[in-house]
């Protein structure tokens, strides 16, 4: 166990010195995927594409479909977004509203992979259970025209960045 926890603390310095990193990387030549972004502000340690972070936290860490200030929300994979997408709850504006932050969501500037702080998302299922959403697309100015499935949110230990 004690391995195991140096192991989750040296990968948690290492995720934390490469987002230094990229800070001194032009954005020009480098597009941030969603699940690295999520991964550091929220402090949920999961690897790997965003459509597997619903399961792979199974067993690990809470799971629930109610948002949480720093939750994971998790996307379901659609025939337009194959891999899923993740992002962190950082506002909870209403019982059908937050605010997330999460990279490579909208184009801006004819580039994907960047960062949006507080994007809107609005649940739009017919049972107010945050099982379909809708979110906020800059080059729209307003919320997208799709809707997307969430398999919910992940409740992380705290230790994100929840105010990077």
């Amino acid at each position: 166990d004690k391995d195991l926890g140096s192991l989750s603390m040296f990968r948690k310095k290492i995720v934390a010195t490469l987002g230094a990193l990229a800070l001194l990387i032009p954005a020009q030549a480098m597009a941030l995927q969603c699940a690295p972004f999520a991964r550091q502000v929220s402090g949920v340690d999961i690897f790997g594409n965003a459509k597997t972070w619903w399961y792979q936290a199974e067993g690990r860490y809470e799971r629930g479909t109610e948002p949480k200030l720093g939750a994971v929300m998790t996307f379901k994979p659609t025939r337009s977004m194959p891999m899923g997408h993740v992002g962190m709850v950082s506002k909870i504006v209403s019982d059908r509203e937050v605010l997330i932050d999460h990279s490579n969501w909208s184009t801006i500037n004819g580039r994907r992979g960047h960062i949006e702080r507080g994007a809107r998302v609005v649940d739009v299922s017919a049972a107010g259970d945050w099982s379909e959403v809708r979110v906020w697309y800059a080059p729209l100015k307003d919320l997208g025209t799709s809707t997307y499935p969430l398999y919910g949110f992940i409740y992380g230990d705290g230790e994100g960045e929840l105010d990077a």
